[in-house]
């Protein structure tokens, strides 16, 4: 017998799903009906208690007896019995609800808890007509709510939910009971088909199986009928047969693979330490490209201990090597949190740039929060310094942003990956320069003309380093001014348009100013100085203000 014969054998059990469908479909029609049906019962009671109790009130008005409470309250009554001659079943409860949640009558005895009656005072709108579900006396009832203007009740005509809802419950049971049979008839029709069909798949999977097991590829399939099926095993003996030959060459293509992952492995674990994990990346996913340099823009920075070589004459060679590695430790940190690379120690000071081997649009800023984090993580460690009674550390940074050449450079046997360039350069004569200016940290102007808009920066002077004829801003950048602080900026900033158009006279005026706000400021008392000196003796005509700076 063939495969689709046995396959039609199973299906057919599957039949039985269109007489599912149409026995749960009518089954909520069903319970649509029924319900429809009772909704429209509750509805019209509601609507014939309203009209009842319309008829009366028009009594009272056609009478001119609204006023009269004796009349009214016999009205009342009047709705009220006329309220429980609509009662046709135990379970059903008619009532009406006055605005704070109590019954001003009820045809069964109820008593409200707060939750309730709070539900009740909810419910107490025009709004809130038609079909609802509450509770009512810790019963759950299903039922319709009318409001009735002149007496200012809410009329509620409901049924208890397990009552209203029982035809329809009964209708589930006995529906379920002829779906739950004819479903046990099915599974137990798939069961008998699905065994004689399984059989010789079963008797497949018990050899597979055995092969994962014991790899043992030498295992066979039985083959127990002459069909698609049988076919397939046979195919499989084949294949089996094949993977046992290959098998060998497998495993020792496996073994030579794990021992080029553990090289690499190991070769990744010694030279991240030297080399940033980017770049070994590189390495290993394009090897032809090891020698290969490139031009791109990014931020170098430079920063070095002030006067370590007086500390390092004062202290023991442990006691040096614990401080710097302490040191180097936290602003390595600093470094690789804003995605910097460490390009270098050179002695006791650090290079790195942003930018390279993976490029981002905020290289420039992550530069300069890098080197206000490092001043930040400065005092952090010389608070730790004191402590263990060593000596504190000041440093200096400078940071440029301009096209290098980056790459790796060097020879098949020793290379870095580093960056060269005229750029590189002045941020180390800027790194330089935070001495002369006493500033930690300077920036050059095309740093700053990227970031003065997230970070304030201060022009500190214009400069004409050792080794380049085109002059160079200096700036100082600081994370958060204070309001003190940005009127001393407005007027120091002031006074340098004074100051390079020649008006030294203004610009002391506003220097001045600006010390008020920036009590001590070197760099207010350096401007000063100058136009001290410039209002007695007026400079060349060609000059600039540009300073030329003869050391490193």
């Amino acid at each position: 017998m063939k495969i689709g014969t046995k396959i039609l054998l199973v299906v057919l059990p599957l039949l039985v799903a269109p007489i599912l469908i149409g026995g749960v479909s009518s089954s909520l029609s069903a319970r649509n009906a029924v319900t429809s049906i009772a909704q429209e019962s509750l509805q019209f009671k509601a609507e014939e208690l309203y009209r009842y109790a319309n008829s009366q009130w028009r009594v009272l008005v056609e009478n001119n007896l609204t006023e009269k409470q004796e009349y009214v309250s016999i009205t009342k009554d009047s709705v009220s019995s006329y309220a429980e001659g609509l009662i046709r079943s135990s379970t059903e409860l008619l009532g009406a609800v006055k605005e704070d949640g109590t019954l001003e009558f009820s045809t069964l005895p109820v008593n409200l808890s707060s939750a309730e009656q709070r539900v009740l005072v909810s419910l107490f709108s025009p709004d809130d007509q038609g079909w609802t579900q509450l509770e009512i006396g810790g019963t759950r009832r299903v039922g319709q709510l009318v409001w009735f203007e002149p007496f200012q009740w809410m009329f509620l005509v409901t049924e208890e939910e397990q009552t209203f809802y029982s035809v329809v419950e009964d209708i589930y049971r006995r529906t379920g009971i002829i779906l739950l049979s004819t479903l046990v008839i099915a599974i137990i029709l798939v069961f008998v088909f699905t065994r004689t069909l399984l059989k010789p798949l079963n008797s497949m999977n018990a050899v597979i199986s055995d092969i994962i097991s014991s790899g043992d590829l030498s295992r066979r399939v039985p083959l127990l009928y002459r069909d698609e099926i049988g076919d397939l095993g046979h195919r499989f003996n084949i294949m089996t047969e094949e993977l046992e030959k290959a098998y060998g060459q497998i495993k020792r293509y496996a073994y030579q693979a794990v021992i080029a992952r553990k090289q690499e492995r190991k070769i990744r674990n010694i030279f991240q330490k030297y080399v940033p994990i980017d770049v070994i990346d590189q390495v290993f996913s394009k090897p032809e490209s090891l020698l290969k340099g490139d031009n791109r823009q990014l931020a170098v920075l430079f920063s070095d201990i002030r006067g370590f070589t007086t500390i390092a004459e004062a202290l023991p060679p442990e006691e040096i090597v614990e401080s710097l590695n302490n040191y180097f430790s936290r602003m390595v940190d600093i470094i690789m949190s804003r995605s910097g690379i460490v390009d270098k120690y050179i002695g006791d000071a650090i290079m790195a740039f942003f930018g390279a081997p993976v490029r981002h649009d905020d290289d420039p800023e992550a530069s300069v929060l890098a080197g206000l984090d490092m001043l930040d993580a400065l005092q952090i460690f010389n608070r730790s310094q004191i402590e263990h009674d060593a000596p504190q550390f000041q440093i200096g940074i400078g940071i440029n942003f301009g096209t290098v050449t980056i790459g790796n450079i060097g020879s098949e046997k020793k290379m870095d990956y580093t960056v060269i360039g005229d750029m590189v350069n002045l941020a180390s004569r800027l790194e330089g320069l935070t001495k002369v200016y006493h500033q930690p940290l300077l920036i050059s102007g095309s740093i700053a003309k990227t970031i003065y808009k997230k970070i304030p920066c201060r022009l500190i002077d214009k400069v004409r380093v050792k080794g380049k004829q085109v002059e160079t801003a200096i700036y100082a950048p600081k994370r958060i001014l204070s309001d003190e602080e940005k009127k001393g900026w407005n007027h120091y900033h002031e006074g340098l348009k004074f100051y390079y158009k020649r008006d030294f006279t203004g610009a002391a005026k506003k220097f001045l100013a600006s010390r008020t706000y920036l009590d001590d400021d070197i760099v207010v008392k350096m401007f000063l100085d100058r136009c001290r000196i410039y209002i007695k003796e007026a400079p060349p005509d060609d000059w600039d203000g540009v300073v030329t700076i003869s050391e490193k």
